[in-house]
């Protein structure tokens, strides 16, 4: 009996233990179970004010000379004197001589000319007192009637002026001749290209080389037909300049600008391109003085044109806009809400709208992935749009 008890006993307890706990496990309080909470998207908005934006229309082309010539010699003859700037490159100014050719067979065609005239002018005193005479001889006959213009010796007299007026345009000519073997600047310039040296025969009409006149040069510029609609371009012959354009030289790494004017547009659209092109001027654009350096012939340069001003208007930095015209405002009570933008002008920064926008709109800076229309969100922070410059 003992030995029952002593086994029965630590099985009640056991049982007894599961008991209590199952009894405690089964009156203990349900746990409510809850999702941690959801963080709104944040997003950066700017203010939206209307305002006024100049059109800069961006553009490209190649300097070229206004007046550029081809140096001719009108006389043949040898070159017997090279100015010191005659060399690509050199400048030289107005009058300038560039060039001398050999003028002694000139110079004796000069005094042949001079002596010739000299005999003329002997001959022709000659006839007029043959023709005196004659008419007094007439007088002292007493004869009646007008003398018949032989006996006055009038022909003799008409060939003797011919002969002195053609001795007269010969030494003229012969003077002319001389004057030419010294070849001058026709004005103010740069030598392009050098095509004779010191030494060599040139003849009439052949080249020497070719120049270009070095107050200012012009940049042919493309635009389309969109642009033209923001530019007040010089039509119609217009005197006045059109307008101001800004050119961008680069040099390696370094930047130089320098200002210009839009003067005139081309006659055609290009066939090719369906673009027009207008002609921007820049003047002194080889000065040496400064920092900037002088341009050169066929250089490259970027340009802006400065169009027409826009009043009132919207702009919107271009990495707030999603795909072509898209953008996000956010409402009164912070919910995005899907905008389609009616554009007028864009650049590389910004896009220019008109509406549908409203002054004090809050649009959303901030690039969400899968942003839906209507979502609530969280203002980070708050600031007036610029336009990003």
């Amino acid at each position: 009996m003992k030995r029952l008890i002593n086994f029965l006993l630590p099985l009640i307890v056991l049982l007894t233990g599961i008991a209590i706990a199952a009894s405690l496990i089964a009156s203990a309080p349900e746990t409510e179970r809850k999702s941690p909470p959801v963080p709104l998207p944040s997003v950066e908005v700017a203010t939206l004010q209307p305002e006024s934006y100049q059109v800069k229309i961006l553009s490209r082309g190649t300097i070229s000379p206004l007046t550029s010539s081809s140096l001719v010699p009108e006389v043949s003859g040898r070159i017997i004197e090279v100015a010191e700037n005659f060399r690509n490159g050199g400048f030289f100014a107005k009058g300038e001589l560039l060039l001398q050719i050999d003028p002694r067979d000139y110079q004796n065609a000069v005094t042949i000319a001079r002596a010739e005239l000299a005999i003329q002018k002997q001959a022709l005193a000659e006839e007029l007192a043959r023709s005196e005479q004659a008419r007094n001889d007439w007088q002292k006959l007493q004869l009646t009637g007008e003398p018949d213009p032989l006996v006055l010796r009038i022909p003799q007299l008409e060939t003797a002026q011919a002969k002195l007026a053609a001795a007269e345009a010969r030494l003229q000519q012969a003077r002319l001749d001389l004057e030419r073997t010294r070849i001058s600047a026709p004005y103010a310039g740069r030598v392009l290209e050098k095509k004779v040296d010191f030494g060599q025969y040139v003849s009439a009409g052949s080249s020497l080389a070719d120049i270009y006149a070095s107050d200012c040069v012009e940049v042919r510029l493309p635009i389309t037909s969109e642009q033209q609609l923001y530019l007040e371009l010089p039509e119609n012959g217009a005197s006045q300049a059109g307008a101001r354009v800004e050119f961008i030289a680069r040099i390696g790494k370094h930047e130089e600008r320098w200002p210009g004017r839009l003067v005139r547009t081309e006659g055609s659209v290009d066939i090719r391109s369906r673009q027009l092109f207008v002609v921007a001027r820049i003047d002194d654009p080889y000065r040496r003085h400064g920092e900037r350096a002088p341009l050169k012939i066929g250089q490259f340069l970027e340009a802006e044109i400065f169009g027409k001003t826009l009043e009132q208007v919207f702009i919107i930095p271009r990495h707030a806009v999603r795909g072509e015209q898209t953008i996000y405002l956010v409402d009164k009570e912070n919910r995005l809400q899907r905008r389609e933008l009616e554009v007028v002008w864009r650049d590389e920064q910004s896009l220019i709208a008109r509406g549908p926008l409203q002054p004090g709109d809050r649009l959303s800076l901030t690039t969400l992935p899968f942003a839906a229309n209507g979502i609530k969100v969280e203002i980070a922070a708050a600031k007036t749009a610029q336009p990003e410059s």
